[in-house]
């Protein structure tokens, strides 16, 4: 019995340390992968994209901007932006 007691609180405290670990491994995994940006051009600038995009996830959408300046104009009205991800989702 004395060797059991030891054997089953470290067995609990192992349990308690690893499961925030296990509870961020199955937050990221629930995340998935962001739907993919489907246009050529800068969704605030119209400008064309090229390697230097600026790339970043808005509610598990991509989206990709000509430059960094062009996140706070999005930021500023995202719903106006988003619009015009619909168009070609539904062509």
């Amino acid at each position: 019995m004395k060797r059991i007691k030891p054997l089953v609180v470290a067995t609990l405290v192992t349990a308690y340390l690893a499961s925030p670990a296990l509870l961020l491994a199955a937050d990221k995994k629930a995340e998935g992968k962001p739907k993919p940006y489907p246009l050529k051009t800068c969704i605030v600038a119209d400008d064309k994209l090229d390697a230097d995009a600026y790339v970043f996830v808005h509610n598990g959408q991509e989206i990709k901007l000509c430059c960094e300046s062009c996140k706070g104009d999005f930021d500023k009205e995202p719903a106006k932006f988003l619009k015009k991800l619909e168009k070609p989702a539904k062509k």
